[in-house]
């Protein structure tokens, strides 16, 4: 499908940037992405059918790119302030119609959402089932995904691939990370594809001066930790800064981290998220981020330019697109694909 994106002057001045680290170095995404980084590893056929309907659905299908829609917001951060902005979203069955009309290639819900409405969607999109999630309720909340429901669970309801976050660097984050794991050995051997909220979460990491849950090299080391859990698509944000393992005092480092393989360009902090993902043979995807109204359309365009550019495989947007009158969410997801669809937009 053709493009018609049009750019705003300070997105076309990310198309000018390259790259310190070389693309030659890293696995680029593309049609026959598949067959390069996974079937020369250890996923079964199942894994990779499921893969396959995955990478092969949507408007990006056979690109080798994704765009999904999440919506886990109604437990992570409560519904009266996940749909207040647009209630229809309160009916599960309008995230569903949402990614189909928007073109995704997966939705990302709970298990609530996929139980009212499985036998009516799933054979027509995939399903990626959030398996954790970290309630509001307890108080004072901690961070601290946990269970609500098994892989099992998640495959009877007709799901292609399950999703999880670990929290790297809480105090619950050693738990978190023998439970994914465990639950992501359980979905390969169902024939499910796994994909990874790779976050941070550690008050220390946030100082007078800046937020290092953004940081490049801390966000590259939680991407690292996650494709060796197993996940086959790793979800980060989109880097902010570098320098996190330096200023916080922790962690072991080398000089050519921030120096030759970095610079504070957003495309440079992304492509060191890509070689932590085993130099892109597993899928980074950044998150779209929260809706802040006005100008988010550019936001996300932005997002997914440096993404793409960066060597990335797609972004998974949600309230930018679902807390917003759904044709203008239909609008958003399709200016998202439109940057993967560009073939002038290309790696940096």
């Amino acid at each position: 499908m053709a493009s018609t994106l049009t750019l705003s002057p300070e997105n076309e001045a990310l198309l000018a940037h390259q790259c310190v680290v070389s693309k030659d170095l890293i696995h680029a995404p593309g049609p026959n992405f598949l067959d390069r980084c996974f079937v020369p590893g250890s996923r079964t056929p199942q894994v990779l059918r499921s893969l396959g309907a995955l990478y092969g659905h949507g408007r990006l299908a056979g690109t080798g790119y994704v765009s999904i829609l999440p919506v886990d917001q109604g437990i992570e951060h409560t519904t009266g302030a996940s749909f207040g902005p647009n209630p229809m979203y309160f009916d599960p069955e309008n995230i569903l119609r949402l990614a189909l009309e928007g073109g995704c290639n997966a939705v990302a819900t709970t298990f609530g959402t996929f139980g009212t409405v499985a036998r009516k969607y799933a054979h027509k999109i995939p399903f990626l089932v959030k398996i954790n999630h970290n309630e509001l309720l307890t108080y004072p909340n901690k961070f601290n995904q946990i269970l609500f429901g098994s892989v099992r669970q998640a495959w009877d309801m007709g799901a292609t691939a399950v999703g999880a976050t670990v929290y790297f660097g809480s105090e619950e984050s050693n738990r978190q990370i023998t439970e994914v794991t465990e639950a992501f050995e359980e979905a390969h051997r169902l024939g499910m594809a796994t994909v990874l909220w790779c976050y941070t979460r550690n008050n220390a990491f946030k100082t007078a001066a800046k937020d290092f849950h953004v940081a490049a090299d801390l966000t590259g080391q939680a991407n690292h930790l996650g494709v060796t859990m197993g996940a086959d698509i790793i979800k980060q944000k989109l880097p902010e800064n570098n320098g996190g393992f330096s200023a916080l005092k922790f962690g072991k480092t080398f000089p050519s981290m921030y120096e030759t393989l970095s610079t504070d360009h957003p495309i440079d902090l992304t492509r060191y998220q890509v070689l932590n993902c085993y130099a892109g043979r597993i899928g980074l995807i950044n998150s779209g981020g929260e809706s802040l109204g006005q100008g988010d359309l550019e936001a996300a365009i932005r997002t997914a330019i440096v993404n793409k550019r960066a060597g990335g495989q797609g972004l998974i947007s949600g309230r930018k697109a679902f807390q917003r009158p759904f044709a203008e969410g239909v609008q958003l997801l399709n200016a998202i694909q439109d940057v993967y669809l560009d073939k002038s937009i290309a790696l940096a």
